[in-house]
């Protein structure tokens, strides 16, 4: 199979779970002997064209044309501020990826595409282009919607080309049934939508790897001893992942369990209220927050480190953090009010429980939370075995990739 993967987010550029969903699954691809090109954003450091282990990557370079957005574009986009070169970026990408697929590629270099998969509304653009354009089969993945990022709060333009995207697609893959249902509750096309989980790599996120003398070393760093209980928060600083109101849970844990501190590892446009609540609340001894991106082996090294793990989303498609932390055998405690697919990777209960699930909106519930898991640390442990279990049954890349394979065939063979 010939797969054209258009993805704005690609290593080197990782900026949340899409850029690490599109490496994973696209070197599993190709590790299942299938040949990926991928179409990607060129900061303009970068190579427009190379092969990052099988995988052909184009990154044609950018042109500015932010200044003249404002002449001939709807009236929302006049107010994206400093956002507008971002879009600027996004829209030149979509326009050179599919003009180099149609104009050159194909005609010109004999390429072969049997399946255009496109993701989120960052490369919708390119999708639509190509589907006038040409008869290719398109995929259109929808990790997470505008409406459900912002709350209700963000922009139509976005939700349009989404909601256009999805019509114009042969099939939609989402990333669990909660998502499945948002869709339907903004009338997409939901006949044509497919679940398929993402996984985690089993054997990078393996506790059994972490040498224990780099796990003493970094909790000797945060100032936690065997006898303190280390929580851990990764994720983006935006309101929808829940940092805020785990900070204004600690005072409730730390009334049952002083001996605990949180590393809060992230970054995002909450950086200077964090920082606030932390100081209002007078937790500057007890919350270290670590205001970077970490790479993937200090990530690792985090999990290994901590004793469980807490995202409160309020709103989580899926929720690869999770997976990590239980590849590592630790418990979770995870937001499960509205749009969650962690309800569907958490077990909250029974003998084959993983974590628990909180009202994210309730500093008081997730303080429950935590205090459930702590006053129990067999359990804890029972629990993080479970979870690693859970992980190599059902959340694999090998597994993530062998479903959507089976999507994209269904959809090649629907033309034959």
């Amino acid at each position: 199979m010939n797969v054209g993967f258009l993805t704005w987010e690609f290593p080197p550029k990782i900026v949340g779970g899409l850029g690490t969903y599109s490496w994973e699954i696209t070197r599993q691809f190709v590790k299942m002997g299938h040949n990926v090109y991928v179409f990607s954003l060129n900061d303009g450091k970068l190579k427009t064209r190379e092969i990052m282990e099988g995988i052909e990557v184009h990154r044609p370079r950018l042109v500015d044309v932010s200044s003249i957005f404002p002449n001939i574009v709807k009236d929302e986009l006049r107010h994206w501020g400093a956002g507008l070169k971002f879009f600027s970026d996004i829209y030149i990408y979509n326009i050179l990826s599919a003009g180099k697929i149609i104009n050159k590629l194909i005609p010109q270099e004999d390429y072969r595409f049997d399946v255009i998969a496109i993701h989120d509304w960052l490369s919708s653009t390119a999708g639509l282009i190509l589907r006038s354009n040409t008869k290719l089969p398109i995929v259109f993945h929808i990790h997470s919607t505008e409406r459900g990022r912002t709350q209700g709060m963000g922009s139509s333009l976005v939700s349009d080309l989404e909601k256009s995207m999805a019509e114009a697609a042969d099939r939609i893959i989402t990333v669990s049934e909660a998502m499945k249902e948002e869709l339907g509750m903004y009338t997409f096309p939901t006949q044509k939508v497919e679940v398929v989980y993402n996984g985690v790599d089993p054997e990078k996120y393996n506790p059994e790897n972490v040498p224990q003398e780099k796990i003493m070393k970094l909790r000797e760093k945060y100032g936690v001893n065997e006898e303190t209980n280390l929580i851990l928060f990764l994720g983006r600083l935006t309101p929808i992942k829940g940092a805020d109101r785990l900070i204004q849970a600690m005072p409730i844990v730390l009334r049952d369990f002083p001996n605990t501190k949180l590393v809060l590892v992230g970054k995002g446009e909450m950086k200077d209220y964090i920082n606030h609540l932390i100081e209002s609340l007078r937790l500057k001894e007890k919350v270290i927050f670590v205001d970077e991106f970490l790479p993937e082996k200090d990530r690792i090294l985090h999990y290994a480190a901590s004793d469980l793990c807490v995202f409160p989303s309020l709103y989580e498609p899926f929720g690869i953090v999770a997976l990590e932390a239980m590849s590592m055998k630790k418990p979770v405690v995870v937001g499960a009010r509205g749009i969650s697919g962690l309800k569907e990777i958490v077990i909250p209960s029974g003998p084959s429980q993983t974590g628990i699930h909180v009202n994210p909106y309730d500093p008081t519930d997730i303080a429950w939370g935590i205090n459930a898991l702590l006053e129990d640390k067999k359990k804890m442990r029972i629990m993080g075995d479970n979870g690693r279990e859970r992980v190599l049954e059902h959340f694999t890349w090998d597994r993530a990739a062998k479903r959507t394979l089976e999507v994209y065939s269904q959809v090649i063979n629907s033309y034959h």
